[in-house]
C-alpha cells in the first residue's frame, strides 16, 4: 500500500505544470517612476508610547544665526508634530517627540536637521532632510590626516580654484556638500551620499578628486543607455595607476645583511697564541731582546734610506721632452706638362686689359644689331 501511494503521488507531480522563475536582478532593481507611499497618521493612529530625545551642541559661532533662523525651524517641525528647544546658555539645541507625534522615524530626521545646522549647513537646505527620499552624512576627516598643513591642502583639494571641484561632485551626486573645519556634511538621495563619501576619504588618502569625477561622469553617461544598466562596466572605466614621484634617496654606506651561521663567531687570537704560532714563546728572554732590537734596527734603516730619496729627489732634473720637428707631408701629384703649355700659349696670346674673344664678339655682334635698327 506504501509502495502504491508514494508512486501515485509521484506522478501527480510529474503532471503539475513548474512557473518559470523570475529573474533574480529583476527582483532586486526598482522600476522607473516608483515612489514609496508616505507614511500617515492612519498608518499609526494611535501615536508613540515613549518620549525620545535627542540633544547636540553647537559652536560659539553659530549662536547668531541658529537665533535668527530658529522660528523657522520650530514651524517646520511643528507640522510633523516635535517639538525644539534652543539654549543658548548651555550652547545646544534638543527635539523631542510629542504624543501627536506618529511618524516613529522622523525624531531622527529632526536630530539630523540640528546635527547639520551645527555643522554650518543652512536652514533651506537643513530642512530638506525631512523628505523621505534624502538622507545626510557627516563625514569625519579631522583624524585621517596627522600633519596639520598636509591636512588643509587636501581638504582644499575638495573645494577647488573658487569650489569649481566641489560644484562639480554636487552635480554629479546631486547632493549638498559643506566643508567646515574637521568635517564635510553632505546631503542629498543615498546612492549620492556612498559616492561623497568615497571622494572625501580618497581624498585625505592623497588621491585627486579629479579622478573619482572622471569615472563618476563616464558612470552618468553609462546609465542612460538601457542596454549597459544590467552590464558591468568595469571595462569603460579608467583605471588610475599611483605614481611615486620622490624616490628615497639611498645611503651611500649600505649596511649588508652578513649570511646566518649558527656556529659563534670564533674567538680573537691571544698574545700566547700568537706567540707559540711564530714560535716566539720557546725563545729564551735574551733572544727576544736580540729579536726585537734588529726589527729595530730595520725600521730605522728603511727610515733612513726613505729620507735620502727625498733629499736626493731635489737633485734630479726634470726630464725634458724631446723637440720633435714637424714632417711636411709630401703629396704624390701627376703634373700634365702638354695641358700647361697650351695654358702659356693662350695667356701670350691673349694681350693684357683686353676682353676674351667670346666676350668681343658677343659685342660686336650687338653693336651691329643697333646700328640695323
Amino acid at each position: 500500500m506504501m509502495a502504491a501511494s508514494s508512486s501515485s503521488s509521484g506522478m501527480k507531480h510529474s503532471g503539475k505544470t513548474e512557473t518559470p522563475r523570475a529573474n533574480e536582478s529583476e527582483l532586486l532593481t526598482v522600476p522607473e517612476g516608483w515612489k514609496e507611499a508616505t507614511f500617515t497618521k492612519e498608518d499609526n493612529p494611535k501615536g508613540l508610547l515613549e518620549e525620545s530625545s535627542f540633544a547636540t551642541l553647537f559652536p560659539k559661532y553659530r549662536e547668531a544665526y541658529l537665533k535668527e533662523c530658529w522660528p523657522l525651524v520650530q514651524k517646520a517641525l511643528d507640522e510633523h508634530h516635535i517639538s525644539a528647544t534652543l539654549d543658548l546658555i548651555e550652547g545646544s539645541m534638543t527635539v523631542t517627540t510629542t504624543r501627536k507625534t506618529f511618524d516613529p522615524y522622523l525624531i531622527i530626521r529632526a536630530r539630523d536637521i540640528i546635527k547639520l545646522l551645527a555643522r554650518s549647513v543652512p536652514f533651506e537646505q537643513a530642512v530638506r532632510i525631512l523628505q523621505d527620499d534624502m538622507a545626510c552624512d557627516i563625514i569625519k576627516i579631522g583624524t585621517l590626516v596627522r600633519n596639520r598643513e598636509r591636512f588643509i591642502k587636501r581638504r582644499q583639494r575638495l573645494l577647488g580654484p573658487k569650489g569649481s571641484t566641489l560644484k562639480a561632485l554636487e552635480l554629479l551626486t546631486s547632493c549638498y556638500i559643506m566643508v567646515q573645519g574637521n568635517t564635510v556634511s553632505a546631503l542629498g538621495p543615498f546612492n549620492g551620499l556612498k559616492e561623497v563619501r568615497k571622494v572625501v576619504m580618497d581624498t585625505m588618502k592623497n588621491i585627486h578628486p579629479i579622478y573619482n569625477i572622471k569615472t563618476l561622469m563616464i558612470k552618468r553617461e553609462l546609465s542612460k543607455d538601457p542596454e549597459l544598466r544590467s552590464q558591468n562596466w568595469e571595462r569603460f572605466l579608467p583605471k588610475f595607476k599611483h605614481k611615486n614621484l620622490n624616490k628615497r634617496k639611498e645611503p651611500k654606506k649600505k649596511n649588508v645583511k652578513k649570511e646566518y651561521t649558527p656556529f659563534p663567531p670564533p674567538q680573537p687570537e691571544n698574545q700566547t697564541d700568537k706567540e707559540l704560532a711564530s714560535g716566539e714563546y720557546f725563545l729564551k728572554e735574551s733572544q727576544k731582546r736580540q729579536k726585537k732590537l734588529q726589527e729595530i734596527k730595520a725600521k730605522q734603516a728603511e727610515a733612513v734610506s726613505r729620507r735620502q730619496q727625498e733629499r736626493n729627489q731635489a737633485f734630479i732634473p726634470p726630464k725634458e721632452k724631446p723637440v720633435m720637428r714637424p714632417k711636411k707631408a709630401y703629396t704624390e701629384t701627376k703634373i700634365d706638362i702638354e695641358a700647361l703649355k697650351e695654358k702659356v700659349k693662350k695667356a701670350k696670346k691673349v694681350k693684357l686689359g683686353s676682353l676674351p674673344e667670346e666676350e668681343l664678339k658677343q659685342r660686336l655682334a650687338t653693336d651691329k644689331k643697333k646700328k640695323k635698327k
